[in-house]
């Protein structure tokens, strides 16, 4: 296989995020016949998903370390090293890198994933990127919104965006009465509660200060109702302060699948997404699911079908969704038997195969 189409993924870091993730799934559903694969990165301490992308067969470089303002001339050195015949972005910032450096005769193609609507950008990120956007042959998204707020004059002209929705890996994933007892054990939940739980990194962005807000609400006319909230990050110790009774905090995981089943209801309080792994996943695995109308998730939850959609920054909206499927076991059942149902449209090794086939386009260019 010495013929292979030579593919670097670049990546800002590659810790437990949606994004990083998605890396995740598509190695694993790559043409490997036909590309062989590498990943690089620029956080060394966002390294979670390294032995994930190693067992998938995908050498992985860091390109961080002390000092860490090196990492773009460690960049040049390995794309001269190993000459890619293609780099595929995943975030702004090692994308414009990608772009400055990429150039001569034997530069390789560029391809660059948007996972998040650009006004998530600070502005020297923003302008950066803009300012080299038209040196990517191929622009995909991972939604429509998110596509929709890439600015027309910075595309190349004629091009276009490659819409795709990428889906969970939950292959072998535990389900059923075992699997919730046991989902329920590892936390430390009571067997007969309502559950609510939500996965992200704790940031302003996904703004768990409102779910806990709209939790406390909820808990004065349920209070045997608990909340689980699965990820780490700089706002923990706030949050833990603003926490309530029936809040528990599970940290950081990589044991995500396993720990759905344990739920009855799945929500996001995000103020800004792209189109989160982590609704798709509860959607698979049948929860009923609130979530804030943003991003790309009303593409893939119709309100009142899936579960519901609400306002951002709206804590009180968000209480009563909660509230209609704490109280009704029935609703929650029919919910989430239309998402697992709406769920079989998410194909991941379908996602791969149409990245790939933007790769063919470009290639032949």
């Amino acid at each position: 296989m010495t013929d292979r189409i030579r593919v670097l993924w670049l990546a800002k870091g590659l810790g437990r995020g949606g994004a990083e993730q998605l890396l995740v799934n598509c190695a694993r559903h790559a043409d490997t016949s036909r590309y062989e694969i590498e990943v690089a990165y620029v956080l060394p301490w966002k390294d979670a998903l390294v032995a994930d992308l190693e067992r998938a067969g995908v050498r992985v470089h860091c390109l961080g370390g002390p000092p860490g303002r090196l990492w773009p001339w460690r960049l040049r050195q390995l794309l001269a090293e190993r000459r890619y015949d293609l780099v595929h972005s995943h975030m702004p910032v090692p994308a414009v890198a990608a772009r400055l450096l990429s150039y001569g005769r034997r530069a390789p193609r560029l391809v660059h994933t948007e996972h998040n609507v650009w006004e998530r950008y600070r502005r020297p990120t923003r302008w950066a990127n803009a300012l080299t956007y038209r040196r990517n042959d191929a622009v995909v998204a991972v939604s429509r919104a998110v596509a929709g707020t890439i600015p027309a004059s910075r595309r190349r002209p004629g091009e276009f965006v490659h819409v795709v929705h990428h889906g969970p890996d939950l292959g072998g994933a535990p389900s059923g009465p075992e699997a919730r007892a046991s989902a329920r054990e590892t936390l430390g939940l009571p067997a007969d509660a309502v559950v609510i739980g939500t996965v992200g990194n704790l940031t302003a962005k996904k703004d768990q200060a409102g779910l806990l807000t709209a939790f406390a609400e909820l808990r004065r006319d349920h209070p045997e109702t608990a909340l689980v909230l699965i990820g780490a990050g700089p706002l923990e110790a706030q949050l833990r302060a603003q926490a309530g009774d029936g809040v528990v905090f599970a940290g950081s995981r990589s044991d995500v699948p396993a720990l759905l089943p344990g739920l009855d209801v799945f929500t996001l309080s995000s103020r800004q997404e792209g189109l989160p792994v982590a609704l798709m996943e509860a959607m698979t695995s049948g929860l009923p699911s609130v979530v804030t109308r943003v991003g790309g998730m009303p593409e893939v939850l119709d309100d009142g079908e899936q579960g519901y959609l609400v306002p951002p920054g709206d804590p009180a909206a968000l209480a009563a969704a909660l509230g209609r499927l704490t109280e009704d076991e029935g609703l929650r059942e029919r919910l989430g038997a239309a998402a697992r149902e709406r769920a079989k449209s998410f194909d991941v090794a379908g996602a791969q195969r149409s990245i790939e086939r933007v790769y063919e386009q470009v290639l032949r260019r």
